[in-house]
């Protein structure tokens, strides 16, 4: 196990031991003031420990070297716990619409308020501190699975505040259907948190294009290209939780050795690994240039050139994506 792997595991006993002290405040500040609204804050504080002892378990086995039955290593079930971990989110959001509504036609007295506030805003506190702590490094160490748990400390942080505003709001004015009303404006916070959570997840599951990380390898690759890469073409980057495979096609001078052609391989492969803190595998594909191409190259020794220089072509992330030799 690797020293990033051992970090991230870490934070999220961290967050799982922050999330089961928050749960019991939240539980023991609903018990004083039957305030259904602070029930709900308590119940969504359950996926948090559920999904921080799942988080916790797909960490550890996505920490685990590649083997003969995963070739590309067991950072895929990150993705599969944040799924679940937005799926929690959003189930817990509908309870609190159906205990809402529960309370709407049969309300019920609420009593200790004022201490039951300074209870959820303590807790609301130490959940912004925690989450931010969270994604930070989650981003750091580009884990979905931290990422997607600080994501959603920090939503229950501000979906916290409007509760406490509501409650405030109900202290100060007697009308107690302001509770079912926080409450619900709540869950649907937290429900849309936790669809974005599960698309996150999805597109990672289904490797979708990560364009945060292209456009990563696009500002690395301009500033370190070299007169003889006359273009970088097809490429496909594969985000295994943290670890990034990087296919494609990099078309240099047709004469030059298979020798020259692996040297300039290496000293690609040696930047980006380095850049990316050796957390990438490349498969790069040699092309040889061809004629119409002269105009873009400006290897200046060049015995075969067909065409003058006309320009370097900046690489963008639809040139590096397409699968088309540049040209102008």
């Amino acid at each position: 196990m690797n020293g990033k792997k051992t970090s991230t595991i870490k934070i999220q006993q961290l967050l799982v031991a922050v999330s089961v002290a928050l749960f019991l405040i939240k539980i023991f500040a609903w018990y004083i003031t039957s305030s259904v609204a602070i029930l709900t804050d308590a119940l969504e504080s359950t996926v948090n420990v559920i999904a921080g002892f799942i988080g916790l378990y797909s960490i550890n086995i996505s920490a685990k070297p590649r083997d003969k039955e995963h070739p590309y290593g067991h950072g895929k079930i990150e993705f599969i716990s944040s799924a679940f971990e937005g799926i929690l989110i959003s189930v817990a959001g509908l309870i609190i619409i159906y205990e809402a509504l529960n309370n709407i036609i049969h309300p019920h007295t609420i009593q200790k308020l004022d201490y039951g506030l300074i209870l959820i805003a303590f807790s609301a506190g130490i959940n912004f501190i925690v989450g931010y702590f969270c994604v930070k490094n989650g981003k750091k160490e580009s884990s979905p699975i931290l990422i997607a748990g600080g994501k959603h400390l920090i939503s229950d942080t501000y979906s916290t505040i409007g509760l406490l505003m509501g409650l405030g709001l109900m202290l100060l004015t007697g009308y107690i259907w302001i509770d079912s009303l926080a409450a619900m404006i709540f869950a649907f916070i937290i429900i849309f948190t936790g669809y974005k959570i599960i698309r996150k997840a999805i597109s990672g599951i289904m490797d979708e294009a990560d364009n945060e990380i292209i456009e990563e390898v696009k500002e690395v690759l301009n500033k370190l290209r070299e007169y003889n890469w006359i273009d970088v073409h097809n490429m496909r980057i594969i985000n295994y939780a943290g670890f990034f495979h990087i296919d494609c096609h990099l078309t240099v001078p047709f004469y030059l050795t298979i020798n020259e052609g692996h040297d300039i391989l290496e000293k690609l492969s040696t930047m980006l690994s380095k850049h990316f803190n050796e957390r990438v595998e490349f498969f790069i594909h040699v092309d040889a240039c061809q004629f119409y191409q002269c105009s873009i190259c400006n290897v200046s020794e060049c015995k075969f050139r067909k065409e003058n220089f006309v320009k370097t072509i900046e690489w963008t992330t639809e040139k590096l994506t397409s699968n088309n030799k540049h040209k102008i």
